[in-house]
């Protein structure tokens, strides 16, 4: 069914709240394992229903913020999914606590109680209301974002618009561009830092609630994470420090060779080539095409999800007034339909979501059709990060479609932000664990802290003085810190997986998109550590892999240069 034709009906909270009551009273009175089974099965639909209808609100919702109809429905399952929340968590328990618990873990696997007794952690009652408010915090976040305009080149512009004019192959227009983005930014500072304050003391009061001792931990747990914990991640960040820092120094070297510039400025960062960085050829719907196209030549698995997407309409790229900042993929599991969201502003990035965004829509897709409950349909995100990482390079062959005698330059210039995106997405992490180890700073400290980790991943860059960047705000515009808390290593991680399923590429084809597809179809069956073993790869924090893949990296980078 296509996107614009599914029906949108707002869940009737009560009705949904009394039939999973009905079911939580019948796991009780079940006379065996394959009773409770079917009644988990039964509460499992009634969640993948509701949700597809709040998934379809928000979808509407973020493609244009202005429509009052489907703010009004984000906003009521903003407040009411905690209290179908905890009707999920009281199901939860009583498969934890069931006397037939040894024959259940046996159907449903260790992995599946492991995760519950994650998820039973992260809820109670007494922070519904919290919750609620978290969410209301949030959508207000989304909605102002969605809202910033700036005035440039004669027009009023999205600031999502920005975009080209960063990659101008005019540096006094490329810092213009970042000023004003700047100073639009410091123009809703007030605001930011509230509404961060907020979420921070917040998540704070949740976790204090909950027993733990900050946020940091139940961060974790409410992100699944069930095979490492905060000090792998610190470990992981330590060794891009050390070891993989300096092969992003090189880079940044070459870089200025290549553009002509003393010192990169922080305008400078995204622009990789003196005659412009590689932009798509042809329109929006040209690029949509052949993508298709793309896919189809790939392999049958790709060429049959593909044809599925567009059939449906389930993407919504096109940058417009109202429509929210950012992209996703999410999913309709009624429909067993992933969608894609973005906003094509005419760079390189256009194409990276027909790659990373598909990545995710085509794991769920395959997903949906192979596993019944909904807990596998997915491993944990860094893993589920993996799957649209990997595409982004697994379909290299293909790009000439996209840049024509311009994809050697894409090529170079994708690895490059790859390689480049890792510290960066570090010191995101790394602001996050001391915001929520240390709730009380005041909006000053934080940009303090926000400048030294500056200094400690990113030391080639000067902000020029730039408003907004130059004071330490930069932070506030990445949503992830917002709205997603504590998620970016996960991009982090997953790109260093990535990278070893590309290396293997480069000696067989054929049998990396193997692998690759066995790590899709293993869905959420397996750990992150179970899966990235699977594959015979290396974990990103075991002890000396960055500097392993570091070398790989620089060595093909030094051989692929224009």
């Amino acid at each position: 069914m296509k996107f614009s034709d599914m029906p949108y009906v707002r869940p009737d909270v009560e009705k949904v709240r009394a039939e999973l009551d009905e079911i939580i009273n019948a796991l009780d009175g079940a006379k065996n394992a394959d009773e409770q089974i079917a009644l988990y099965k039964k509460a499992d639909e009634i969640k993948k229903h509701t949700f597809t209808m709040a998934t379809i609100a928000s979808v509407r919702h973020t493609i244009d913020t202005r429509d009052e109809f489907y703010t009004a429905e984000n906003d009521f399952m903003d407040a009411n999914s905690p209290a179908l929340q905890e009707k999920i968590q009281q199901i939860l328990e009583k498969m934890l606590t069931s006397p037939f618990r040894a024959e259940l873990e046996e159907k449903l696997g260790e992995l599946f109680f492991r995760n519950l007794e994650i998820a039973a952690r992260t809820f109670s009652p007494e922070i519904m209301t919290l919750m609620q408010e978290e969410n209301a915090l949030v959508s207000e976040y989304q909605a102002l974002y969605a809202s910033m305009t700036v005035e440039f080149d004669g027009k009023v512009l999205p600031i999502t618009k920005l975009g080209p004019y960063k990659q101008s192959t005019d540096r006094e227009i490329r810092r213009a561009a970042f000023e004003a983005d700047g100073k639009c930014f410091d123009s809703h500072r007030e605001k930011l830092d509230e509404l961060y304050d907020k979420l921070i003391k917040n998540r704070t009061a949740q976790a204090k609630a909950l027993g733990y001792e900050n946020y940091v931990a139940l961060g974790y747990d409410r992100l699944g994470r069930n095979c490492y914990d905060s000090h792998d991640v610190a470990a992981f960040r330590d060794q891009i420090a050390e070891d993989f820092v300096p092969v992003v120094v090189k880079v940044k070297e070459t870089q200025e060779k290549r553009i002509g510039v003393d010192k990169l400025k922080f305008y400078d960062d995204i622009f990789m080539f003196p005659d412009g960085n590689p932009t798509p050829k042809g329109t929006s719907d040209e690029i949509l095409a052949a993508g298709q196209e793309m896919y189809r030549e790939l392999s049958p698995e790709t060429a049959e999800f593909i044809d599925f997407m567009y059939e449906n309409e389930l993407f919504d790229v096109l940058a417009k007034e109202g429509k929210a900042p950012g992209g996703y993929c999410t999913d309709l599991a009624d429909y067993k339909a992933p969608f894609i969201f973005s906003n094509f502003n005419g760079t390189a990035g256009d194409v990276d979501v027909l790659t990373h965004e598909a990545g995710h829509a085509f794991a769920f897709y395959r997903a949906a059709r192979k596993v019944e409950l909904s807990d596998f349909f997915s491993p944990t995100i860094e893993a589920c990060e993996v799957h649209s990482m990997s595409m982004e390079f697994l379909t290299s062959a293909y790009h000439e479609k996209f840049f024509g005698d311009a994809t050697r330059k894409y090529e170079i210039s994708h690895l490059e932000d790859a390689v480049i995106f890792i510290p960066y997405g570090c010191m995101v992490d790394e602001f996050q664990h001391k915001m929520y180890e240390n709730p009380d700073l005041t909006p000053a400290e934080r940009n303090e802290v926000w400048l030294s980790l500056e200094k400690k991943y990113r030391p080639y860059l000067d902000f020029d003085n730039l408003p907004f960047y130059s004071r330490g705000g930069g932070w506030q515009r990445q949503l992830h810190i917002y709205m997603y808390p504590l998620y970016y290593i996960d991009y982090c991680m997953a790109q260093v997986v990535a990278f070893q399923f590309w290396l293997a590429s480069l000696e067989n084809k054929d049998a990396a998109w193997k692998n690759y597809l066995a790590f899709v179809d293993n869905a959420g069956t397996k750990t992150f550590e179970g899966l990235v073993k699977s594959a015979n790869l290396e974990l990103p924090y075991e002890k000396g892999a960055m500097k392993k893949i570091g070398e790989k990296l620089t060595k093909w980078m030094e051989e692929n240069q224009l």
